[in-house]
């Protein structure tokens, strides 16, 4: 089976626990006003790749990868491409590698069963509390990254919640304490990451020739992030 593979990032630390072999999928639904890959989001972009090809070159690092390291698929919203990640994965716990999925939660759960019966974390991005910034910033319902949530937490899989903080949007405790509450309302959820907004994809948005939407926003304060984070409390850890 062939997917398409915008690139891959060998040693990987921010994707999912331990060392990471990173694959990022073509094709994005999404239009997020913070998106750092502009250049993902064509589905009929990136290269052709065989599944059991990016098995192998994931197997080139399982020495660096320890007991929590392995696989990430990301993207772009590799659920775009379930039937592919479904094959990577499988074929990935066969070789005894560890597999994580990096995803805006934007796609309908059930019918993405056939991935995540192989995936052992999912990193799932909680983009904003709010209904209303959802719609505006990303393109989706909230509730559809919930309904994931929802079926993820029924397959009792582990879940990291990520959220890019980003000034004058979401930078706020109110904001973080909402984001706890939607994590105790599921037990798979162990972990929250706040992730700083960041401009360096500003020259990505230039050479496509289109606006970087939050190109006029600054990035966050330090300061502030550490006051955010330490409201995480255990999830934080």
């Amino acid at each position: 089976m062939k997917g398409r593979i915008h690139s891959f990032q060998s040693l990987g630390t921010l994707d999912g626990p331990g060392v990471r072999f990173v694959a990022f999928l073509q094709g994005c639904p999404l239009r997020c006003g913070c998106c750092h890959n502009p250049d993902t989001w064509d589905v009929n972009g990136g290269t052709e790749y065989e599944a059991e090809e990016i098995v192998r070159r994931a197997a080139r690092y399982r020495s660096y990868f320890g007991r929590e390291g392995g696989i990430t698929l990301s993207g772009g919203e590799p659920l775009l491409q379930r039937d592919f990640a479904a094959e990577v994965f499988r074929i990935c716990h066969e070789e005894n590698i560890h597999t994580c999925l990096d995803t805006s939660g934007c796609a309908d759960g059930e019918k993405c069963a056939s991935v995540l019966q192989y995936t052992d974390r999912v990193l799932l991005d909680i983009k904003y509390t709010l209904p209303e910034q959802y719609e505006q910033h990303v393109g989706c319902k909230m509730r559809q990254p919930l309904a994931f949530l929802e079926a993820v937490n029924a397959r009792k899989i582990s879940v990291t919640l990520r959220q890019v903080i980003i000034p004058s949007l979401n930078d706020t405790q109110e904001n973080v304490l909402r984001l706890l509450d939607i994590a105790k309302q599921y037990p798979c959820v162990d972990k929250i990451e706040l992730l700083p907004f960041r401009k360096i994809c500003q020259s990505k948005y230039d050479m496509m020739g289109i606006v970087f939407p939050f190109g006029h926003l600054p990035e966050p304060d330090p300061k502030q992030m550490d006051k955010l984070r330490k409201v995480l409390g255990t999830y934080g850890g």
